[in-house]
């Protein structure tokens, strides 16, 4: 080995010009690839057949596809098509199109790897507020799945980077062609190699660094919050509400008639009927698998529905009928604009994790320009105190316990002031210490006259606070009353059996 021929290469103006090249081709390459690669995960998700079948087929192609023969095929396609050479006669040019064509292949899966392990509340909490498809994918699915696949993406330059010396095939000058043509001169093959080998691993030692530093920054659990204290505000509310009963009558918001809903086989709705008038707290009741949690996520469109009608204020929510009578769904931003006024708080929670609790709140406000964020933070502040969460403003979800966090979801809910909320067993997923913290929050909304559907399993708070009780059993309503009949003297039975079972 002669090593100070070695050591002088490590100087050699030719490769650092060449190493220049490759960092621009590599980050051009995975830059482009991994917006592109997003969009084709993004496209294989569609429900339009032909879009996913003719993105899949992309892929299966170019991921069978050697690079090698890309390039060559690329490079040399102006002899087919001359008018291709102004654009491709470039080796560079060339080069970076290959690889954003193989590329793009392989990132997509990796994106589609990430899409998937979103959690599927994550896109039904964002729906729920009234954000279209764009919104819900740009600023809740990809911030989160690109979060999931970083690492995999990091390896994926590293190759990129690797592959560039392909790209002296097509007369590219890189690395490897640089050493080529010295040992090709000199012999000297293991020390050029060598010094190749040197500023290739330097590349990637850099590279990966930085995406270290990418994956610390987007990690919310390494940001700190500006307030450290861990209790909440104590949500003041008298010991009995002071709240009188609402009769079962007046202005109706929601409005359900005949509805029916199958998965497959399976009949999960019966023909429900209900009517929820403004002002009004419904209670719906019923044993495990009565079709309560699929009755209320139809009064949302969150669940298309197969027979009947469900209506906000005499509109269909979420479909539309053919002249022959076939349902057929409302446009996306038809849908989102309903739910705007039909806020909804789920079971999980579903707060997005890479969002503060005040950005949880005020997102859907400022993405649909009903406020400027300034406007929106306040507006958000007054709702997180309403709910004991004021001081917690600025921590991230994961820093708070379960009843803290859907104190946080009922805030988001009303961030819009919707005509009516939706609550889907909001207490079930909490321990029984933290469930109190909740039902005192919603009590004190319907003190305040807040239009409430609430499938709920705390019969003590539904006697309290409903005005209204619905039981279902086997996807049909068996009974429905003012509360304080069908919790002193129900009229059937099977409610009388249910009740007596719930309450021992």
């Amino acid at each position: 080995m002669d090593w100070k021929y070695t050591i002088s290469l490590l100087g050699y103006g030719p490769f650092w010009e060449a190493a220049l090249k490759v960092v621009q081709l590599s980050l051009l390459a995975w830059m482009i690839s991994t917006v592109l690669g997003m969009l084709v995960a993004l496209g294989r998700q569609s429900k339009f057949r032909v879009l996913s079948a003719a993105l899949g087929t992309y892929v299966w192609l170019f991921r069978s596809l050697p690079l090698l023969v890309l390039l060559i095929f690329v490079y040399n396609a102006p002899s087919a098509f001359p008018e291709l050479k102004p654009i491709v006669g470039d080796p560079f040019v060339a080069g970076l199109i290959a690889l954003v064509l193989s590329e793009t292949a392989y990132i997509s899966e990796i994106h589609r790897g990430g899409i998937l392990s979103v959690a599927k509340g994550q896109g039904e909490a964002a729906r729920a507020l009234g954000l279209r498809w764009r919104s819900v994918q740009l600023h809740v699915v990809i911030p989160q799945a690109f979060r999931v696949a970083l690492p995999t993406l990091g390896n994926e330059l590293v190759t990129i980077i690797k592959l560039t010396s392909l790209v002296s095939a097509i007369a590219l000058t890189e690395l490897l062609m640089v050493g080529q043509r010295l040992y090709n001169q000199n012999f000297k093959v293991l020390e050029t190699l060598l010094v190749v080998a040197v500023f290739y691993v330097m590349l990637v030692t850099v590279f990966d660094g930085g995406l270290k530093l990418l994956e610390r920054r987007l990690d919310v659990g390494n940001r700190r919050s500006a307030v450290t204290s861990s209790a909440s505000e104590p949500v003041l509310l008298p010991a009995q509400i002071g709240r009188e009963k609402k009769e079962h009558h007046g202005e109706v918001l929601l409005s359900a008639r005949g509805t029916t809903k199958s998965f497959g086989s399976t009949r999960v709705l019966g023909g429900v009927d209900l009517d929820v008038h403004k002002g009004e707290v419904i209670a719906i009741i019923g044993p495990s698998g009565s079709g309560k949690t699929t009755f209320l996520r139809t009064l949302n469109a969150m669940e298309s529905i197969d027979g009947g009608e469900v209506l906000f204020k005499g509109e269909p929510v979420g479909y539309g009928k053919t002249k022959t009578g076939h349902y057929v769904p409302s446009p996306d931003s038809v849908i989102a604009a309903q739910r705007q006024h039909i806020g909804m708080v789920f079971q999980q929670f579903n707060l997005f994790p890479h969002k503060t609790v005040l950005d949880n709140v005020i997102f859907a406000a400022v993405d649909l320009g009903r406020m400027s964020r300034s406007e929106a933070k306040a507006h958000g502040l007054t709702l997180l105190r309403k709910v004991g969460m004021g001081e917690h403003a600025s921590k991230y979800p994961y820093q708070l316990s379960g009843g803290q966090q859907q104190r946080v979801a009922i805030a988001r809910s009303l961030a819009l002031s919707p005509d009516v909320v939706l609550f889907d067993e909001p207490t079930s997923a909490l321990d029984p210490e933290l469930i109190d913290e909740v039902l005192r929050v919603m009590a004190e909304l319907a003190a305040d006259g807040l239009t409430m559907v609430i499938v709920t399993h705390e019969m003590r708070f539904a006697e309290q606070v409903a005005d209204w009780v619905v039981f279902m059993e086997s996807g049909v309503i068996g009974e429905q009353g003012p509360a304080v009949e069908i919790f002193s003297s129900p009229r059937k039975e099977r409610t009388r059996t249910f009740l007596d079972r719930v309450k021992v």
